[in-house]
């Protein structure tokens, strides 16, 4: 058995400069050529495209394939995408005119070139555009939701066109042990000789439902192995940082999964909570990873109350083509301890429970207990894992 093939090519095509004399150059070349400082968002994609988590995609799309992206999850050409790959500023006239630009890093000190990009275009979007594929992606134009807010405020200039990427920002130095490129792991899948995975999605730590729900996935698919895959770019406020995430997540494999069954990893990206398309995006990139499963579960990616409990379920159905991915999507319900089995289960597979049959224990009020050095019940949380989050809660 083989992994699952990349999405929209036979061989991953990452867009990170491996061979180190061409790196050399680039660098070279890069102090001489017109330079921008780009946005976050914008120096995550091409993290992501250098990685081949983004692959068969070369570059930043252009005004025609955003919009199109954003209408029919089609680039122009007809290859299946669900959100716009983008590299919006301000003020383009830095390097107006140029065919050939360097992008500097605004997370890293100094701002380093972090890509050497041939403009293919400079674009204005409209106001009205900008509008148009927000609506699209997020589902909403509401200024109060986060990736609303931060894909508003980016600028009115689009600048398209293929990349070459020379590092991967401050993923690969804060974080050495958990940021992968989609390469390595596919590598590392092999290493392993796992042909089938199934990829876990998240942001925050991992309480005993998520870590169930992994266990359940990968029996129920027959899976090799699990590779649990952390977001270690921005965050909204409030969200738990990457570092507290990564050791929690470590300790509760290291504890409770058999041994060799699980990778820990993480990926260098902004959170969009584009909810649904979100959901689309992260089977894609896993798919590029070489994983043949997706857990998606309740709300997975959203924030608020934007989107409905399992709207990034059915997209799947209503907007993903038949045939469009090869990685399937292993569809989670809402996780909880139940009182009368002892043990955690998904709600739809016990319909004889009520609620109070069930431990449930909402965001903040988890974040109250941590808070106050109170650990919750070991039916919610493993007790090594809670130690770990107390202390980050009261050393704030």
């Amino acid at each position: 058995m083989s992994l699952v093939r990349p999405h929209g090519s036979v061989e991953l095509q990452p867009r990170f400069v491996y061979d180190s004399e061409r790196h050399h150059q680039l660098i070279h070349e890069a102090e001489s050529l017109p330079s921008i400082v780009i946005s976050s968002a914008a120096a995550a994609n091409a993290v992501m495209l250098g990685a081949g988590y983004f692959n068969p995609l070369h570059g930043y799309m252009n005004l025609a394939d955003t919009l199109s992206v954003a209408a029919t999850l089609r680039t122009v050409d007809g290859l299946f995408w669900p959100v716009p790959v983008v590299n919006m500023v301000e003020d383009a006239s830095a390097v107006a005119g140029a065919k050939r630009i360097a992008l500097r890093d605004p997370n890293v000190e100094g701002n380093p070139v972090i890509a050497v990009m041939d403009v293919e275009a400079i674009e204005t979007v409209s106001d009205e555009q900008v509008n148009t594929i927000a609506e699209h992606v997020f589902g909403t134009l509401d200024d109060a939701h986060p990736g609303v807010a931060t894909f508003k405020a980016a600028g009115r200039q689009l600048i398209s066109g293929p990349i070459e990427v020379l590092n991967f920002s401050y993923f690969q130095s804060d974080f050495p042990d958990t940021f992968r490129t989609a390469v390595e792991i596919r590598n590392e899948f092999i290493e392993h000789g796992w042909s089938k995975v199934v990829a876990f999605q998240t942001r925050n730590p991992m309480h005993r439902a998520h870590e169930e729900l992994c266990k359940m996935a990968l029996d129920a698919v027959g899976a090799d192995g699990v590779l649990i895959h952390m977001l270690l770019g921005k965050l909204k406020a409030g969200d738990i940082p990457a570092h507290v995430r990564d050791a929690a997540i470590r300790k509760m494999v290291e504890e409770y999964f058999p041994k060799n069954t699980v990778m820990v990893t993480g990926y260098g990206f902004d959170m969009l909570y584009a909810g649904p398309r979100e959901a689309v995006l992260h089977a894609v990139f896993r798919q590029n990873c070489g994983c043949s499963h997706l857990i998606v579960g309740r709300d997975h990616a959203g924030v608020g109350d934007y989107y409905g409990a399992f709207d990034a379920q059915t997209i799947f159905d209503e907007k993903v083509p038949e045939g469009a991915l090869e990685i399937e999507i292993f569809r989670a319900d809402h996780t909880a301890f139940s009182k009368k089995l002892n043990r955690v289960v998904m709600m739809r597979d016990v319909p004889d429970h009520t609620k109070d049959d069930f431990i449930l224990l909402s965001g903040t009020k988890v974040r109250e207990l941590l808070g106050n050095g109170i650990a919750p019940p070991p039916e919610f949380s493993r007790p090594e894992v809670a130690q770990i989050l107390m202390d980050y809660y009261q050393s704030l």
